[in-house]
């Protein structure tokens, strides 16, 4: 394949809808936004080695870049509509961009997303996903609501990606169920749209609980108290490893794509009736409080310190 073929060879399979107005093919896109909403926009690079083993499957890949930024999106209760796709390779492989294209739709057609544009390109495998969907004004969950005397919640449950990872990384035998939340996340698209108006703050979990949840709490100027026993721990994690380890992944580890949001007590009722509508469970964790940091507490009481809250690309 050469990159022309490459390129409609996408253009096929991304298909055509009402409100973009001109989609791949020419040097950008026209799409047409709704009457009365704000667009909202987000960027995420996945490279091969980082973001996912080498040997991870071409559609798990295809399926995780967009579903990274889906997260995003969800985060700020935004209703998916667009993308565009940059993509590098190390040689125009037939076969790999045929399964990529598999997952990447596969999750597109989920959430009714359209390809409306990208790049391609030789290089490293790397791949660029930019989304973009629809809020309406005023409506964005935020990273600066957060108050004291918030709950802090959060969906699902935490370590099951960096838990697969540690074991890939240590020559283990990886978990099935735990590798299939690192290379197939769920973007809480519908849990947050549901939590519109209920959040006072949210943000994915991408980097680790801790370092995520620090964001909201400097965007906020407030600090945070968090109960390490109440974290969501699905049966596979359960039984991967010792408990202090466990702990360690669900506070620090990441990838975990899910939504860590604050609210008033006075709408716990009203969580749990998002979280019912869109058929995500929900944990209470902990609370907002005075300060500026996020302080992690044991069973006992006692500070439980990590070393280190998250992950860092440039540490």
């Amino acid at each position: 394949m050469d990159e022309f073929e490459l390129i409609n060879r996408i253009r096929v399979r991304a298909g055509a809808r009402a409100d973009v107005v001109l989609g791949i093919g020419d040097d950008c896109a026209l799409l047409e936004v709704p009457a009365g909403l704000q667009l909202a926009v987000t960027s995420d690079t996945l490279n091969a080695g980082v973001h996912f083993p080498p040997e991870t499957a071409a559609f798990d890949i295809g399926w995780k870049a967009l579903a990274v930024n889906l997260s995003d999106l969800a985060a700020m209760g935004a209703r998916p509509a667009w993308c565009t796709l940059a993509l590098a390779l190390p040689e125009a492989d037939a076969g790999f961009v045929a399964g990529f294209l598999d997952g990447f739709f596969a999750l597109a057609d989920q959430h009714d997303v359209a390809l409306v544009g990208g790049d391609t390109t030789r290089g490293p495998l790397s791949i660029n996903v930019t989304a973009h969907g629809f809020v309406a004004p005023g409506a964005a969950l935020r990273r600066d609501g957060a108050r004291v005397g918030d709950d802090v919640w959060v969906s699902g449950t935490l370590g099951d990606a960096a838990a697969a990872l540690r074991q890939w990384r240590d020559g283990q035998p990886v978990d099935g169920d735990l590798r299939a939340r690192l290379d197939r996340p769920t973007p809480r698209v519908a849990l947050g749209q549901a939590l519109g108006g209920v959040a006072s703050a949210c943000i994915d979990l991408s980097d680790g609980l801790l370092a995520d949840l620090g964001h909201v709490c400097r965007a906020s100027g407030v600090g945070a108290r968090i109960e390490v026993e109440a974290l969501p721990a699905s049966a596979a994690l359960l039984s991967a490893g010792d408990a202090q380890r466990r702990r360690t992944l669900q506070a620090t580890g990441g990838d975990d794509y899910e939504l860590c949001f604050t609210a008033l007590p006075a709408c716990r009722q009203s969580v749990l009736d998002a979280a019912r509508s869109s058929r995500v469970p929900v944990t209470r964790i902990g609370r907002i409080d005075h300060g500026n940091v996020v302080l992690a507490l044991s069973a006992n009481g006692d500070a439980w310190i990590p070393a280190h809250a998250g992950f860092v690309h440039f540490g």
